[in-house]
This record gives C-alpha cells, sequence and structure tokens, in this order.
C-alpha cells in the first residue's frame, strides 16, 4: 500500500511539472511596430504565426537594418487576431503583449512567443511629426542660367 502511494505522489509532481512546463510561462512583455505577416498554420493544432517589424537601427554604414520578431496566437484568441487583421489593413502600429514559454511544442505554434493582447495604437508616426525628420534649410538658389544665345553672344565678344 505505501509503494502505491508513493507512486502516487511521485505521478502528480511529474504530470504538475509537466503542466506547468505545457501551459506555464517564464516571462511576459509588450513589443511594438508594424504587423507584416499573419498566417494561419498547423495539420492537426492550428495557430496563427505573424512577423512583426519592430523597426531599424542606423548602422555604422549608414545602412537601414530591417528587426523582424516572430510570434504566434492561439486559434481560439480571435479577438487578437481581428485586431492583428485590422491593423495589416490600416498599417497601423499594434502593441503587442505576450509571453514567453519555456519550450516550442507542437500545439503551442512555432514560436515561443505567444500573443495574449493586442492594443492598436492611435495613427502611424508621419515624417513630419518626428523630430528626427525636420526639416533642413534649403539652400541658397543660384541664378538660372543664361539662355545659349546671351552666351554665345558672349563667348564671340571675347575673341
Amino acid at each position: 500500500m505505501r509503494k502505491w502511494v508513493i507512486l502516487g505522489i511521485f505521478l502528480l509532481i511529474v504530470f504538475g511539472i509537466f503542466y506547468y512546463l505545457t501551459f506555464g510561462y517564464y516571462s511576459e512583455g509588450k513589443r511594438g511596430g508594424f504587423v507584416i505577416k499573419l498566417s494561419k498554420r498547423g495539420f492537426v493544432f492550428k495557430t496563427h504565426e505573424g512577423v512583426l517589424n519592430v523597426g531599424g537601427l542606423f548602422e555604422g554604414g549608414g545602412t537601414l537594418s530591417a528587426n523582424q520578431w516572430d510570434f504566434s496566437v492561439d486559434a481560439d484568441n480571435e479577438a487578437a487576431v481581428s485586431k492583428l487583421e485590422e491593423g495589416i489593413k490600416t498599417g497601423r502600429r499594434v502593441s503587442l503583449t505576450y509571453e514567453e514559454k519555456f519550450f516550442i511544442l507542437p500545439w503551442n505554434g512555432d514560436t515561443k512567443y505567444f500573443i495574449t493582447n493586442v492594443e492598436l495604437l492611435d495613427t502611424p508616426v508621419m515624417p513630419q511629426q518626428n523630430p528626427m525628420y525636420q526639416q533642413q534649410p534649403q539652400q541658397q538658389q543660384l541664378p538660372p542660367p543664361a539662355p545659349v544665345e546671351q552666351q554665345r553672344a558672349d563667348s564671340t565678344a571675347v575673341f
């Protein structure tokens, strides 16, 4: 009888650890950017997989490098999927709240990052509103060149 109690406790502990690793998460956070891809994938376990363009950073050579972040959305989270689709259609920035899972499991999607909430931000940042894109002072304009007939007359007068 004592063996069965110990075996039962051991199985409960193993089951609890497995349950926590499957459905638990160890990190949560937010990311913002533009959603550039959203697709429904999976043979048996359907999930939505997406790509968020977080933005670019200027490197030493003056080039712009894309910074993209892959994420997954549970097929049952229809509110998040509809907001992501609206963000793609309108080109609006989104703020994604996510949970980072311990492992990539077949029924959890292709990534460790699972979206729990999506917030559509008001409007995209236009270059006129962004202080990084301030108007450069206009250069002093030179007078227009003289007509061709006048240039010929001036060049013949020198000889």
